[in-house]
This record gives C-alpha cells, structure tokens and sequence, in this order.
C-alpha cells in the first residue's frame, strides 16, 4: 500500500469516527428516534402466529404487539388511528413491516382495537417509553 493510499485510508478513517461521534451523542440525546411519526400500517398475516418475531419472542396475535424497522425491541408505542382517533398501546417486538410505505404492522389485536377493517390503516405513532438497555446502548455504539 502506497502512501497515498494510507492517508486517504486515515482521511476516511477519522471522517468515520467524527461522524460516529455525532450519532452517537444524538442517539443518546434521543434525537435520531423520532417522537412522532406518521404513515400506514398494515395487520401481520394469521399465518404468523406461533412464528419466531425479531426478539426471539413467538408471534401471538392476541398480544398488543408490533413490529418497527428501527424503534428499539421493547419501546412501547401508542399507535393513534388517523381515520377514526382510536389508539392502542403496543410494544415493539419485531422488526418490519417489509412493505415500502408501511412504517408499522400491528397484531391482530392491535389492529382490532384500533378498528381497522382493512389491512392497512393510516396512523400517528407516539414513543411512550423505550427500553433501559436502548438508551445505554447508545453510548456503546462504534
């Protein structure tokens, strides 16, 4: 490896970590997860249920559950229906929906409090709460 290459290796290396920095301060300020988020979510299919979730959790659509791609396992989430103003409080247990535009699915049970009738509803998220280790974590982030 020639000199040249080093020094933009080293460049890129330090540019990394300085930007690593002001994620990690943000996230620990709590200002990378957004307080209140607003879009579609969809029901998880019944042929789930019983099906391993991200946090090694079994998928029970009694349960008021949800699956986030980027909120913490474990974050409680008041989910507000835009269409009828019903809301449901539900913890993150999974990770999706895998569907461009949906930013949450809900259980069965999350969705019937809701009164969704449709698979797919538009709603407001609200963080209530997030996990302890989510928080810590974020001061161990490279």
């Amino acid at each position: 490896m020639n000199l040249d290459n080093r020094a933009a290796i080293h460049v890129v290396y330090i540019w990394l970590t300085v930007c690593g920095s002001f994620v990690i301060a943000a996230t620990a300020c709590g200002a990378t997860l957004p307080r209140a988020q607003t879009g579609l979510a969809s029901v998880y299919s019944e042929n789930l249920n019983g099906k391993s979730t991200a946090s090694g959790e079994r998928y029970d659509s009694g349960a008021l559950t949800a699956a986030h791609l980027t909120l913490p396992l474990g974050a409680e989430v008041r989910v507000t229906s835009l269409d009828n103003g019903k809301s449901v409080r539900v913890r993150v247990n999974d990770r999706g929906p895998r569907v461009q535009g949906r930013i949450i699915d809900l259980s069965s049970s999350a969705a019937a409090a809701l009164g969704m009738r449709s698979g797919v509803a538009r709603v407001r998220l609200e963080i209530i709460s997030q996990p302890a280790r989510a928080a810590a974590d974020a001061h161990l982030r490279p």
